[in-house]
């Protein structure tokens, strides 16, 4: 844990194989992160622009896209894992996590049984099967779990999101061994989607998203699943608006993860805020989003745009590395 005594964990949100044989493993003998996710955006930006990809993509052929781009990824989720497993091992998180194909959001069945597959087949008990907060990936949350699969619920920007996770994670255990899961709420890009109308309207920019996760974190713990985390994610600064640790600075807080790209993370070390922030108080967050909603801005409009464009990113993402694997 970064904080011990208030268990708040920092993950790096990045993969890159030499990233991994060198600065990964010096953030955690530093003991500045124990944990990484990934997402096919990151796959596609490592595979397609990182030289340390071409020696293995050479002997993949005889592969199709989606094979080439699956032995890749499960290559560095292994590698990521053995390096976190000391952590796993003494009870300090140390897990990374792999997302399932994006295109598979709307098909539980399919969402279960890659998720299954990847587990087997990485063999790691220190990963977690990333799956999209969708009807289906409920379905396949629960499924997954009830497996002892631990599982990164993602693309959260909702409460009844978050709620419909929490009660898949609960259903799924119910009866059986309780794993590790966390409920990855996005936070900054709900500011980057609405903050220019927000000054154009006099109000306060850069707190919605905040605001938002932290209503979020208080219902989870509320609902008190058991090793169930929010875990905050989407929490690096694009632009010179804001000071480069703010996502992190801001949602401090117990019992929970904030993953960020490793930049970030660096700049929290050498001059973040480092006083818990959360809980926030329940009447502030109502108010701001009050005048939100008097200055003319449907807020449930705006997350549900970020949720079917996160999905799409991905998909997309996905797509892109896939068609530049065919060859």
């Amino acid at each position: 844990m970064y904080l011990k005594d208030e268990q708040f964990a920092l993950w790096a949100d990045f993969i890159e194989r030499d990233y991994l044989d060198n600065e990964f493993k010096d953030l955690i003998a530093k003991g500045t992160i124990n944990g990484a996710t990934s997402n096919p955006a990151i796959f596609k930006n490592a595979i397609l622009t990182s030289a340390a990809y071409k020696e293995q993509l050479a002997t993949l052929s005889h592969l199709d896209a989606k094979a080439k781009y699956e032995a890749v990824a499960i290559y560095d989720i292994t590698k990521a894992a053995d390096i976190l497993r000391p952590l796993y091992e003494a009870g300090d998180d140390g897990y990374v996590s792999i997302e399932v194909d994006p295109r598979l959001c709307d098909d539980a069945e399919g969402t279960i049984a890659e998720g299954r597959r990847l587990h087997a087949e990485i063999d790691r008990p220190n990963v977690m099967i990333k799956v999209p907060a969708t009807a289906a990936g409920y379905v396949a949350m629960k499924a997954l779990v009830g497996d002892g699969i631990a599982v990164n619920a993602t693309l959260i920007f909702s409460k009844a999101q978050a709620v419909s996770c929490a009660k898949a994670f609960e259903s799924g255990m119910d009866g059986k061994k309780a794993v590790d899961t966390v409920i990855s709420v996005f936070v900054s890009r709900i500011d980057r989607a609405l903050d220019e109308e927000l000054v154009s309207k006099g109000v306060t920019p850069s707190l919605a998203g905040n605001y938002n996760a932290a209503a979020i974190y208080a219902m989870v713990e509320t609902m008190g699943v058991k090793k169930c985390r929010t875990l905050f994610a989407s929490t690096g600064v694009k632009g010179d608006g804001l000071r480069p640790s703010y996502y992190i600075d801001e949602l401090l807080a117990e019992h929970a993860v904030n993953t960020a790209p490793v930049e970030t993370i660096e700049a929290f070390v050498q001059a973040g805020d480092r006083t818990i922030k959360l809980p926030i108080d329940a009447a502030k967050i109502e108010a701001h989003f009050n005048h939100i909603k008097e200055v003319g801005i449907d807020f449930d409009a705006v997350v549900q745009k970020q949720i079917d464009d996160g999905l799409k990113a991905f998909v997309d993402a996905f797509d892109e590395i896939l068609k530049a694997l065919e060859s």
